[in-house]
């Protein structure tokens, strides 16, 4: 009788065990899902990056020194869920191999962007951040930066003409007005499958 009871008790264990696992993981990248997907208990705003989420063929373009545009390098856009669904990780892969990617999440108390920017280049101690919502189709990310003559600014990040196609991404300086903008950084995508 009481190998019957340790049986059904770990039966149940095992049982319970194997419900919690999938269901802290039931959002997570798999084989049918390979980019991840949505969890329904995250807030809302994740959505904003969904026609983002797989992977697109891109051409990124950066100024050199002397300001004028450098030839494009082919990258691999590649975006997913992660953290069981309630964020999204970015990765690009340059044919250059200067690498980075991106940890987005949502903050419900300040209703805005937090993203967090990594790359192979460099190993900051803390990442940088930068913020921004959703608006008129676009999504705006921002990060204080002084321009090279000290005036007071921001890095703006910009996603534009999002669809099931691709999308556009500039990275720019723009003063505290917004009137002065230099774009430094410009990409396009386009989605493969």
């Amino acid at each position: 009788m009481t190998s019957k009871i340790i049986l059904v008790l770990a039966s149940l264990f095992l049982i319970t065990y194997a419900h919690t696992q999938n269901e802290m993981t039931k959002y997570e990248p798999t084989i049918e899902f390979p980019f991840g997907r949505y969890n329904p208990e995250a807030p809302k705003q994740l959505k904003d990056f969904e026609p983002l989420i797989g992977e697109c063929k891109c051409k990124s373009i950066t100024r050199k020194k002397d300001q004028t545009w450098a030839e494009a390098v082919d990258m691999t856009w590649r975006w997913k869920y992660i953290m069981n669904g309630k964020g999204i990780q970015d990765e690009t892969l340059k044919a250059d191999g200067r690498n980075s990617g991106s940890i987005r999440q949502f903050d419900k108390d300040s209703m805005r962007w937090n993203v967090h920017y990594y790359s192979s280049v460099g190993t900051p101690v803390t990442l940088p951040t930068w913020h921004g919502n959703k608006k008129d189709g676009k999504i705006i990310l921002y990060r204080p930066q002084k321009a090279p003559n000290g005036m007071n600014g921001f890095y703006r990040l910009t996603f534009y003409d999002i669809s099931k196609k691709g999308y556009k991404w500039v990275g720019e300086w723009v003063d505290e007005k917004e009137s002065i903008t230099f774009p430094t950084w410009k990409i396009e995508c386009v989605r493969e499958d």
